[in-house]
Order: C-alpha cells, then sequence, then structure tokens
C-alpha cells in the first residue's frame, strides 16, 4: 500500500495539469436592491445628465417617470416637461417595447423633454433586468406622429 502513495505522491503534488486563464467575463452585473432611481434632467449645457433621487428603492417605471415629472427640486438642473398637474404615467411593456402614456400633450414638452423620459424609463427597466434592446415609446394624450416612435436614450448608445 506504501507503495502505491509513494507513485501517487507525484501525481498528486503536480496537480490535474490545467492551466490558470486570464479574467473571463461574466455578462452584466445583477439587478436587485437600489438607494433610488436615477431620473434624467437637462444640465446647462442642454445636455441630459443623470441625478439619484434616494428613495431607498428602485420602484416602477411608472413611479420613476411621476418623480422625474414632480421636477429636478433643487438640483440646479432643469427640466424641459411642462408641469402637469397630474403626474400619474401608464406604463405597459410588451413585445421589446416599454409603452408610457403621459397626462400632457407633444406641445408641453421639448424633444430633450422626451429624452428625459424615454432615458429614465429604460433606465428603470434594464436596472429592473429588462433588455437593453428594449425600446421606448411615450404616447401623449393627443395623439401625434411622435407618438408612434419608438425611441432609445442617446445616452446608452
Amino acid at each position: 500500500m506504501r507503495r502505491i502513495w509513494w507513485m501517487l505522491l507525484p501525481v498528486l503534488l503536480t496537480g490535474c495539469g490545467i492551466q490558470p486563464s486570464g479574467v473571463i467575463g461574466a455578462g452584466e452585473p445583477p439587478t436587485g436592491v437600489a438607494p433610488g432611481v436615477t431620473l434624467y434632467f437637462v444640465g446647462a449645457d442642454g445636455d441630459l445628465e443623470p441625478r439619484l433621487r434616494r428613495t431607498a428603492r428602485l420602484g416602477t417605471i411608472s413611479d420613476a417617470v411621476s418623480l422625474l415629472l414632480s421636477g429636478p427640486g433643487a438640483s440646479g438642473l432643469r427640466t424641459e416637461i411642462a408641469p402637469a398637474g397630474t403626474r400619474q404615467v401608464v406604463v405597459t411593456t410588451a413585445s421589446a417595447t416599454v409603452r408610457l402614456m403621459v397626462p400632457f400633450t407633444v406641445d408641453e414638452v421639448t424633444p430633450r423633454g422626451i429624452d428625459q423620459i424615454v432615458c429614465t424609463a429604460l433606465g428603470v427597466h434594464v436596472q429592473s433586468g429588462g433588455s437593453k434592446d428594449t425600446k421606448a415609446q411615450v404616447q401623449f394624450v393627443q395623439p401625434t406622429p411622435e407618438s408612434a416612435e419608438k425611441r432609445t436614450c442617446p445616452l446608452f448608445t
């Protein structure tokens, strides 16, 4: 028996012959608990700027867009969405499209304001585990050609 151990000892000490490899990517990071939601507002230069609104949770897309409609607060940023009396946004998701029914007309928002809505909605969608390939469709109170357009966030490309 001792003979067998002495014969196996070199094999055990040299390992199985598998060499270490370099770093291998494992895909996207996990999603889950969040300190709040990222809202997109407009900076002094006219570019979108993300801001974390601390809510102690990520919440839903509808929650996030409703927070966006409440304005930038004292952040020094601005919004290009006219103040709305109603902040409730209806959200449906189907076939890689997030549809957002907003409580105002297209005349009450600029193209950059639409980007604010789209980036906020898609940010929450992706952080909740949704696909990065999903597009957003903003539907206004009065149907317009803009209501049919499927959009992506210009910051995510």
